[in-house]
């Protein structure tokens, strides 16, 4: 192998960065050329490559974002356009992509190798919701920020005895408003994966710790579940409580990458830029138990990732 290249794909996640650097050095370090891909797919279907050096990846470890930026490609799904791009990695005598983002990214990346060119897949994501994947990249980075934000809020709500609803990043996937609820001492924790009572999980929980003497609330909601400011309505018109709601957004996704994120994306890079060397296609690198380890793209896109449902009752229990 003689030629490689680099893209991050989707939403962006805190250490794609890290990543990148780790795929680049270890890729240059065996004698392999690389190419970063400019916008993700899109990029690739405008041919926006360019050559990286030991220099191109410098002082972004610490980077939050990508330096190779990135969007969204929907034209990729089509035929067409699969085929064009992987004629323009044969243009550049690239024999092999390495794909940063989440399973939308994956899927891109299954139809690439479809075309003759090996790809390798590392799960960046701050959702966590890659079903193979025990830590996706960028997940630990957004709950820190997270908490650190309902910290600052959980200020001014305790000193007007309020209830805050936040709403945290996750359409379909609960991982980061759990884990940040749990971290944040949030009183209600409300996820996709989970279906709740409106009365018995957020007002009678309310009800009961104001009667023990606490008179501010965070309610922890993923985006998945609805209009929060409805949901802050309901709840200030069922308990009398003045209620707010607060959207984090796209805050979640910017930052410095947590020290966790740095070492996994490191990881998973090198490991990535590895099995590319070894001839490997169309797989997505995980990490479970510690272990690095991958599986078959189409094996990962399969799977479906379990609730920690202990946790999510855990948390019912301790935040009170």
């Amino acid at each position: 192998m003689k030629k490689i290249a680099v893209l991050t794909s989707g939403g962006d996640a805190p250490g794609m960065n890290a990543a990148v650097r780790a795929v680049v050095r270890t890729a240059l370090n065996a004698g392999i050329e690389v190419y970063g891909v400019v916008r993700g797919f899109n990029g690739l279907i405008n041919d926006e490559l360019i050559p990286m050096n030991l220099r191109s990846v410098s002082n972004i470890l610490q980077q939050g974002g990508t330096m190779l930026y990135t969007a969204r490609c929907l034209e990729f799904k089509e035929l067409e356009y699969q085929q064009k791009a992987a004629e323009i990695c044969r243009k550049h005598g690239i024999e092999g992509v390495v794909v940063c983002g989440g399973d939308g990214s994956f899927r891109g990346a299954q139809k690439l190798s479809k075309q003759g060119i090996p790809t390798i897949g590392i799960p960046c994501t701050i959702d966590n919701d890659i079903g193979c994947c025990e830590y996706t990249i960028g997940y630990d980075t957004a709950t820190n920020t997270v908490v650190d934000l309902v910290d600052k809020l959980r200020d001014t709500c305790q000193s007007h005895d309020r209830c805050s609803v936040v709403e945290v990043m996750g359409r379909h996937a609960g991982w980061l408003a759990l884990s940040a609820g749990i971290a944040a001492g949030a009183t209600s924790i409300l996820v996709p994966e989970v279906p709740y009572d409106f009365q018995k999980d957020i007002v009678d929980r309310m009800k009961y710790t104001s009667s023990l003497g606490k008179h501010h609330f965070i309610v922890m909601v993923a985006e998945g579940i609805g209009d929060v400011d409805k949901l802050a309505k309901k709840i200030e018109e069922a308990t009398g409580v003045e209620t707010r709601a607060t959207v984090l957004g796209h805050v979640q996704r910017g930052g410095r990458p947590s020290s966790r994120d740095r070492l996994l994306a490191s990881q998973m890079g090198y490991y990535a830029a590895h099995l590319l060397m070894e001839g490997k296609t169309e797989r997505v690198v995980a990490v479970n138990n510690n272990t690095l380890m991958d599986f078959d793209i189409d094996e990962a896109l399969a799977m479906k990732k379990p609730f920690k449902d202990q946790l999510f009752k855990m948390a019912a229990e301790i935040s009170i």
